[in-house]
């Protein structure tokens, strides 16, 4: 198949995805330039989105290029509107004349790689501290290690690394044939940034060295093969995320809230976040849902009950569970024993080990993000 005809075939691809904003599909909105086909079936182009375009809509066009016959790879500049000449009105139209002088261009992020050895990467968000994120994180790793998987953790919360606290793991990781040596507790592997700064060492870093951080925590530690590879990010949507979606292929995003609306309007801005960047959710888990007391066993919402429901609804995700608040779970924590652990019949660890099972039902048929290489328009 000759070049051009390839070339003819994309664009009728193309030509059959709609953009919901603007109601014309993607070439005749002007959002695909510099479309060329090499002789090998090398596919290249620039695709133009807006802050409003769903981040979903890259997604689709990659994936549509991919699926044309004859088409042996593609190569997909993902660029802003507002940055291109010609595109402050919010559309996606002609470029406008080159300017007489323009500053240089920004490279684009680097690709993800899709890391199959890893198994399924999933990261674990929250929009705020102080939901219980990483307690939901360390025990849905046990969880998923106490049925019998191969799970890896990683403490991307570099501002405040606490997963060597909640596995009783403090020791330096080794180094071995220039790789580092992942701690393991209840069998877990573990790699976090506890292990090797001091415990009263604040983290004052800007994104290039969060960047440099996450990427050798993935790719420079001996994970061995892996059916599950966890990831627990700090809260909010910083650099952090942003540097995990551009280093591996996600499978999906966890979104972990509390109840009350204050933490769920938080949570929503994160989940948001990951869709923007091709990054699917696979659902919402609710933390401190209720609380059960020990001693009548009556049920109680200490906080404003049903945020989770809501904000599942709102993305059009599953509420994946609702884990009750539970006397003694923190100082668990704080002994390294994650509750699904020591006391797994307990309504926490009932809650968190069905949570498990629910993950492994939820993310068995999902295929990592596509890679996007460009990165999501400011708002």
């Amino acid at each position: 198949m000759t070049a051009p005809v390839l070339k003819s075939r994309v664009e009728q691809a193309l030509g059959g995805i709609v953009n919901p904003r603007l109601g014309g599909d993607v070439i005749a909105s002007g959002m695909v330039r510099d479309l060329s086909v090499d002789a090998q079936g090398a596919v290249s182009f620039t695709f133009v989105l807006t802050r409003d375009d769903p981040g979903s809509l890259a997604r689709q066009v990659r994936k549509a290029v991919e699926g044309v016959p004859g088409v042996s790879g593609v190569k997909m500049s993902i660029v802003d509107a507002a940055a291109t000449a010609g595109g402050g009105g919010g559309g996606a139209g002609p470029a406008a004349r080159p300017r007489a002088a323009q500053a240089p261009a920004v490279p684009a992020p680097p690709t993800p790689d899709e890391m199959p050895m890893l198994g399924k990467v999933l990261a674990i968000s929250s929009g705020k501290g102080g939901v219980g994120k990483s307690t939901v994180s360390a025990n849905l790793a046990a969880a998923l290690a106490r049925d019998g998987h191969r799970v890896g953790l990683m403490d991307a919360d570099i501002y405040g690394p606490n997963i060597p606290r909640m596995f009783g793991a403090n020791t330096k990781p080794e180094v071995q044939g220039g790789k580092i040596q992942p701690l393991e507790a209840h069998g877990v592997k573990l790699m976090s940034l506890g292990f090797i700064v001091e415990r009263d060492a604040p983290a004052i870093w800007r994104g290039p060295i969060i960047m440099k951080i996450i990427t050798q925590f993935v790719r420079d530690v001996a994970w061995g093969e892996l059916d599950y590879f966890l990831v627990d990010l700090p809260p909010g949507t910083g650099d952090a995320q942003l540097s995990l979606t551009q280093i591996v292929r996600l499978h999906g995003a966890l979104i972990v809230t509390t109840p009350q609306e204050m933490a769920v309007g938080d949570s929503l801005r994160g989940a948001k976040m990951f869709e923007r960047v091709g990054v699917g959710i696979v659902g919402i888990v609710e933390n401190m849902s209720y609380f059960v007391c020990p001693h009548c066993n009556e049920r109680s919402e200490v906080f404003l009950a049903g945020g989770g429901s809501r904000l599942a609804a709102e993305l059009g995700v599953p509420l994946l569970a609702q884990i009750p608040l539970q006397a003694g779970m923190p100082d668990l924590a704080d002994r390294g024993e994650p509750i699904v652990v020591s006391q797994p019949d307990s309504p926490a660890g009932v809650a968190l080990r069905e949570l498990a099972r629910t993950v492994v039902t939820r993310t068995a048929g999902l295929a990592a993000a596509l890679p996007i290489s460009g990165a999501p328009a400011p708002r």
